[in-house]
């Protein structure tokens, strides 16, 4: 508990004392904001902080996320010094085994990975893991890869240093202060209640752990997060550890599904078991604190069985201690963090499961996010704004026990999960399973990947290489080169503006020009600091009202975006699931719609890039020409009530044209030809328009948010490019995150790729330095380990002057 009372006013409150909350209030206080407070309901640590394994580790499925655990891990040492608080931190290193080709591939692509973002990372062989630690046995695995930065700390030292420091910096922090209101006042400020007082906040920032449901419920806000049971256990002493001069390294083995680390002088060992166990679904106790739960080990028996095997010490020595303790996990996996769409200065960090790997990374993305309005690098993976209000509290209690259950089970690139399916469907979606639709899930709508012959034929085995499906999208492809498809836009996103202002804001908050009525513009959206936030066709529909389509995954990012910035004579809503709808591109698109629509779609009457309001297929729709797949196309939306009535109009007309549904699949490998990027893969926060290409739409003559920073990289030029690159492989493609490698080094990384149908080669999206990013130039590209030749593109592969699209 702090010396000083209870103030009365703080910038920012904070909810719960965990190593989130202390990772947050430490570095807001070290960024210059003092007047920030945290609250604790308990002592510091009373959730899930104080019975963490403290193992810490750098690999992450999101290289972002790895660079902040590497962040994570080297902060301890200065917040140890700062605190005067001892973190307990052992440096040993840590290897992550593989037993499997399946593994030994996928920690090929973790080493890729690390290659450029400059993480230490190598193989070593089973019998170089048996000299670092003899307790293992090595005749179960193939390789394993190296950290040199892996180790443990004390978690309850850890969580009291991120706090010390803080307090250090002018920070304060409140222990056995439970919040029991959060109330938000009309001008967006929140006054939070405690037994002890009440404090008028700025901004509050939920990071309530295993009480992250009921701090969110106190503003309304429905956390999709859930504790679920998890154990490790402590063995006794074993003689070969006793006698050791130096401490052990870290491991994790993803076949037998267990983690361990030197533990005194005895061993730890956690497992995730392969039926979890969810923990108070209905609601955290406020009187839960330093407890643990009954442990009950016939749930891991398998999992020890195995570990006993591989490692044999283990199973020799006796189990001094059994530790279930809750910890919250999120949907998949990864931290909910940032403000939280909807609610104005509110913030949260929560089901951030891997605290002590992760929590420097949180707080420092998180003070970043506050005082300077955005993050210094890209965590989609973590942003709340990932999850939509279809994102329900039983939905997330079910993806997180899937998650929980596969946080040791691989999955590969064209793998679709089988839980939480159907959250959101269109009136399509019984007709395109008939079909033999094989579907994936955005953003928690169903959409088909692509088609097989009937719904038995609609299946794939999860693999790293090419997949049963390539010949489907093969064909799929074709239809749309050499005649008409169409693929549902649902899951496009659909911001409407309307009012008196809303030319002069969006002229504001995008970079590109604003078209006049009935055309359509592509325009990025910048950051103050210049990074790209969004790639969006803006439509005008008439004088004040506007129609901007999106990533469907941004939706709710760019929702808090635009409300952010929101000015009186301006409404805005969000309407993406107002509108549904078709894509129908093909050199034969232009007579299908001709056949369902009065209008002239003529050439000369409806030209690329037109937009208007109309009928087509006898109901009422938004039609535009432009297409994503670089063919003559038309976009037709219709409200969702119309969807089965325009989907019948284009079958029927298309029958004898030779029409033919496809997938995000083939609609990927179509976008690859015409080399253009995809927002959350090659555009992202992380990059600047000029990086990415997308600064030949940015309008210089009006005044948008980022133009000083895009300016002035417009003078020196960019440090890196989005280039296209041709690949010499055959029978497996990119996935995304591989390195580009010249002379042997490391020089850039793939943001996406695949197959590319049509012009039948394997091709690549990727980020390299700018004097590499020239037609001809010859790079490789690591796949599972292996070195492929690659040469870097000019023109697109097909169409380079975009000719069909404008025929």
């Amino acid at each position: 508990m702090s010396d000083k009372s209870l103030p009365t006013h703080a910038k920012v409150v904070i909810v719960g004392g965990g190593v989130v909350g202390c990772s947050i209030l430490f570095h807001l206080a070290k960024f210059g904001w003092k007047d920030v407070v945290l609250l604790e309901r308990d002592e510091l640590t009373s959730g899930s902080s104080w019975h963490a394994a403290g193992q810490i580790h750098t690999i992450s499925s999101d290289p972002n996320i790895s660079r902040l655990q590497s962040y994570t891990i080297d902060l301890y040492k200065e917040i140890e010094e700062l605190s005067g608080h001892s973190v307990g931190l052992h440096i040993t290193g840590g290897f992550y085994l593989a037993s499997t080709p399946e593994w030994y591939d996928y920690l090929k692509r973790e080493l890729s990975k690390a290659r450029y973002m400059g993480l230490d990372q190598e193989f070593i062989s089973p019998a170089e893991v048996a000299e670092r630690h003899p307790l293992i046995d090595p005749k179960h695995y193939l390789a394993a890869l190296w950290d040199d930065q892996d180790g443990d700390l004390d978690p309850s030292g850890a969580t009291y240093a991120f706090a010390k420091a803080a307090r250090v910096h002018g920070a304060q922090y409140f222990t056995h202060t439970p919040v029991v209101e959060t109330n938000q006042r009309a001008d967006g400020t929140w006054d939070v209640t405690t037994p002890s007082g009440t404090i008028h906040a700025e901004m509050i920032v939920n990071c309530g752990g295993l009480w992250a449901r009921e701090v969110g419920a106190m503003a309304g806000l429905r956390v999709p997060v859930q504790p679920m049971e998890h154990h490790y256990l402590i063995t006794e002493e074993i003689p070969e550890v006793a006698a050791r001069e130096t401490r052990l390294p870290a491991g994790i083995d993803y076949e037998a599904n267990i983690y361990f680390r030197q533990e005194r002088t005895g061993m730890l060992l956690g497992t995730y078991e392969p039926v979890s166990t969810p923990w108070k679904v209905d609601g955290t106790p406020m009187d839960f604190g330093h407890e643990l739960l009954n442990p009950d080990l016939d749930r891991i028996a398998d999992r020890l069985e195995k570990s006993f095997e591989r490692i044999p010490a283990i199973g020799e020595a006796g189990i001094k201690n059994i530790i279930n303790g809750p910890f919250t996990f999120g949907p998949d996996g990864n931290p909910m963090i940032g403000p939280v769409p909807g609610i104005r200065n509110y913030w949260c960090a929560v089901g951030v499961m891997a605290g002590f790997c992760q929590g420097g990374g949180v707080g420092l993305t998180m003070a970043e996010w506050m005082i300077d309005g955005e993050p210094s690098i890209d965590v989609w993976a973590m942003d709340v704004a990932r999850f939509g209000d279809w994102a329900s509290p039983d939905w997330g209690t079910i993806k997180s026990a899937e998650n929980y259950e596969r946080r040791f089970v691989m999955t590969f690139p064209n793998e679709t999960l089988p839980k939480g399916r159907k959250q959101k469907t269109t009136a399509l979606y019984d007709r395109l399973i008939a079909k033999g639709a094989r579907m994936g899930q955005g953003f928690g709508l169903e959409h088909a990947l692509w088609f097989g012959d009937g719904p038995d034929d609609a299946h794939e085995e999860p693999t790293f290489e090419r997949n049963r499906s390539h010949d489907y999208v093969a064909s799929e492809v074709a239809a749309v080169r050499n005649g008409v498809g169409g693929i549902e836009i649902a899951n496009f996103a659909k911001h409407e503006f309307k009012g008196a202002g809303a030319r002069a804001y969006l002229d504001k908050m995008l970079a590109g020009n604003i078209p006049r009525a009935g055309r359509i513009i592509l325009t990025p959206m910048l950051t103050p600091k210049g990074k790209l936030y969004g790639d969006l066709t803006v439509a005008c529909l008439g004088a004040d009202h506007f129609m901007l389509f999106g990533s469907g995954a941004m939706q709710e990012a760019h929702r808090r975006w635009f409300e952010r910035h929101l000015p009186d004579d301006v409404q805005y809503r969000n309407v993406s699931d107002d509108w549904h709808g078709i894509a129908i591109s093909g050199p034969k698109s232009r007579e299908l719609l001709q056949r369902i629509t009065r209008d002239d779609v003529s050439n000369t009457a409806f030209k690329f890039r037109d937009i208007r309001e109309t009928y087509v297929g006898d109901v009422p729709v938004i039609l535009s020409r432009i297409s994503f797949s670089g063919e003559l196309g038309y976009e037709i939306y219709c409200k969702p009530q119309y969807l089965i009535r325009l989907s019948e109009a284009v079958e029927d007309a298309g029958a004898d044209l030779g029409y033919r549904w496809y997938g995000a699949r083939a609609l990927l490998s179509m976008r690859l030809e015409k080399s253009w990027g995809v927002w959350t893969m090659d555009y992202r926060p992380d990059f600047t328009p000029a990086e990415s290409g997308l600064d030949i739409f940015i309008d210089w003559d009006t005044d948008f948010i980022g133009k000083d920073a895009a300016l002035a990289e417009r003078k020196t030029g960019p440090l890196r490019k989005l280039v296209c690159m041709v690949i010499d492989c055959d029978g497996i493609d990119v996935s995304g995150d591989e390195a580009v490698i010249k002379n042997g080094a490391a020089i850039g990384y793939i943001s996406s790729g695949g197959y590319a149908h049509h012009v039948q080669q394997s091709v690549a999206m990727g980020y390299v330095p700018s004097i590499e990013a020239v037609a001809g130039n010859k790079v490789q590209v690591e796949i599972l380990g292996a070195f492929y030749d690659a040469v870097i593109q000019g023109p697109p592969l097909y169409d380079a002057n975009g000719a069909n699209m404008r025929s």
